[in-house]
This record gives structure tokens, sequence and C-alpha cells, in this order.
């Protein structure tokens, strides 16, 4: 039996493993976890996403080392999952490359899914993913020639469209850089002005970037942050110029980093050892908070292994609530899902020894979400 959490409003958690989709659901009474799973068994979870008009549907990116990549959606939050008939690739001869992975999903109004894949390419669905059409301006961008397969894979994600900003479309590259569309996908900017990239000939170069996660706040869509390969970095002007905020963190190294949805100012982040360790710095389990845009950082592990704990958090395994104060939520390479409820004061294990953990997304709970 699981930690008992208590939050102001029940909370599902979306877990992708390696083998598999799990639901984790807490209610808000302050009751024990449960554990609901595996979905999609035997496929690696990438990623999860909500359709932004229903939710009730959920959008899921598999991958088989036999059956390849697919998209399946949910239509009764979780419970039941079926294949999409079409998956987002490159055709033809288009960089020589067949479908490996679906890397990210993400959902916008007026029925648009958009979908990240390896080998890189961005792709947008009109039709709930029936078919498939490709953003060739990014995919095709003349700063191509400098993107490289990174060690997790080559591929498009961190998609974030700003509602406020009609037009506005930011995505990663790992490893590229981070890109940004002001006219609905059809040209793209390079957004790295400012970011280093120690593993190139060129300390700044426009582009190239190994990004490791890039995090659009979704009421100031002008604020960005993102972990790299060198350094944690925020933008107050929608990526056009970064400032690094790898101070007060005991590397600058890391995969994942997500922000609290109601102030642009907190950020959370996990730090890692360097790129050859890519483990917990020390063995220590810690996630470290910011309230002031990453100008200082405080270290926060009450509830948390601070011994012999050597295990990674990839890019998607963590993730934030809308409940205020925020819920912070993040999963581990041993399996393990830890929560808190008071923006990571206090940790609880909310679930154990689950395959490695790829994606872990947090939904505000509804009455059929009991497990």
């Amino acid at each position: 039996m699981s930690t008992p959490l208590t939050a102001s409003t029940a909370v599902m958690l979306l877990v992708g493993t390696r083998k598999g989709l799990f639901r984790l659901h807490a209610p808000s009474t302050g009751t024990a976890w449960r554990i609901d799973g595996p979905h999609i068994a035997g496929y690696e979870i990438l990623h999860t996403c909500a359709d932004a008009d229903d939710p009730d549907t959920f959008y899921a990116a598999a991958s088989h080392a036999i059956w390849g990549a697919h998209i399946y959606r949910s239509s009764d939050r979780g419970v039941t999952w079926s294949p999409l008939a079409a998956a987002p690739h490159h055709t033809g001869s288009d960089f020589d490359t067949p479908l490996k992975r679906i890397w990210y999903l993400t959902h916008c109004r007026e029925t648009k899914l958009y979908a990240g894949i390896d080998p890189p390419g961005l792709f947008q669905s009109t039709d709930h993913g029936g078919t498939w059409e490709p953003l060739n301006g990014l995919n095709e961008h003349p700063s191509r020639a400098t993107w490289e397969p990174a060690r997790g894979g080559f591929s498009v994600h961190s998609v974030y469209l700003a509602d406020d900003r009609p037009g506005r479309i930011y995505a990663a590259v790992s490893a590229g850089g981070a890109y940004r569309s002001d006219d609905f996908g059809a040209t793209w900017e390079p957004a790295n002005k400012g970011v280093r990239a120690e593993n190139l000939p060129q300390r700044f170069p426009e582009s190239g970037h190994n990004i490791h996660r890039l995090v659009m706040h979704p009421l100031q869509t002008d604020r960005l942050y993102r972990q790299c390969y060198n350094g944690a970095y925020r933008s107050d002007d929608g990526g056009r110029n970064w400032t690094e905020i790898s101070a007060g963190l005991p590397s600058d190294f890391g995969y994942a980093i997500c922000v609290s949805r109601a102030d642009p100012d907190t950020v959370f982040q996990i730090p890692e050892s360097s790129s050859h360790m890519r483990t917990t710095v020390d063995g220590r389990l810690r996630v470290y908070r910011s309230r002031d845009g990453g100008a200082h950082w405080t270290a926060l592990e009450t509830g948390l292994p601070q011994k012999h704990a050597y295990v990674t958090v990839l890019r998607e395994a963590l993730d934030s609530d809308a409940n205020d104060p925020c819920g912070v939520y993040f999963g581990t390479s041993s399996g393990h899902v830890f929560a808190s409820c008071d923006e990571g004061d206090r940790w609880q294990l909310a679930a154990s020894y689950l395959p490695r953990i790829l994606s872990v997304k947090a939904h505000l709970a509804r009455p059929g979400d009991l497990i």
C-alpha cells in the first residue's frame, strides 16, 4: 500500500513506462494511491497528452521493438486504448530513415493534434490523428545540417502552442536546439541565443544544441525554461534571448524541468551528475525549486532517499498539476513515483517497482477516474 496524499483536488497520473501505461489515482481525502495497469502492455509509452476539446480523451505515443511506433487513443480517461490507423512519418526518401519513435504529442483547441518524431520531424493532424501533414518549415529547415543524433534519440519534442499569440509555436530538436514559429508553422527561427554548447566547436552556435527539455509557461507564453546538455536557462521574450540559471544547482546537467502552472517564476528541476554518469548527484534524490525564475534555488529532499539513490529522471518524467499550491510528480529509472502536494516541500512514495519510467503526466481527476 502506498503513502497517502492530501491534495486540494484529486489527481490522476498517467505514467508511461518501458512496459506499458499505468494510471495512478489519489483521492483528495488523503487515502492511498491506487494503481491501474499496465495498459498498452509491452510497449514503451514515451509521452501522453489530453484532448483540449474533450477531457475524456487521451493520446499516448507508444513504441515496440517488433511492432513499431503507434499512437493510441482512449475515449474513457485511459480505461481502454486503441491504436490509430495512421502514424506520422516522413514519406518517400525524405531523410532516408523510417519512423523510429513518436516522442511527443500535444493537442490544441479546434481539434489539432501535433506529433514530434524520430527521425526529427513535426506533424499535425486536424482529424484526431486519422491523417498527418508535415510542417516542412521545420522539417526542412536550412539549419537541419547542424542537427545530429543525441544519446537519447534524434527527435522533435517539447511542442507548445501559445494560446494568446495566434500562430506562435515552440518546438525543440535533440540535438538541434529550440525553434519558434509565428505563422502557424510555415516558417521557423532558431531560438538559442545565449545558450552554451560546450560539445560543439562554436560555444554559442545559432543551432545544433542538445536541448533536453523546453517548457512554456501556459499563462505567460513569452516565459520559457529549458534544460540542456550544458545548463538550465530562462527566456523572458519568447526564446529570442536566454539567461543561464544554473548557478545554485549542484550540476548543470539534467533532463527534467517543469513549472508551476499558476506562477511563471516558480520552476522545478532535477539535477543529474555529468553526462558520463547521468544519475542523481551524489546518489541523493533531490528536486530543486526556484521561486524567482531561477535566480536562487532550494533543494527539496524531505521524504526522498538521500543515500545510494543512483537513478535517472528523464525529460518527460516530471510534471506539475493545476492545484494551488501545485502538486509535483516524478518517476525514476527504478520504477518509483514520488508525489508532493505542497510544491515540493514534502514528498511521498506513490508507487514503486514499476518498469523504467519514461513519462509522467498529471491531470486533475474527474468522478470517472476512480480506480
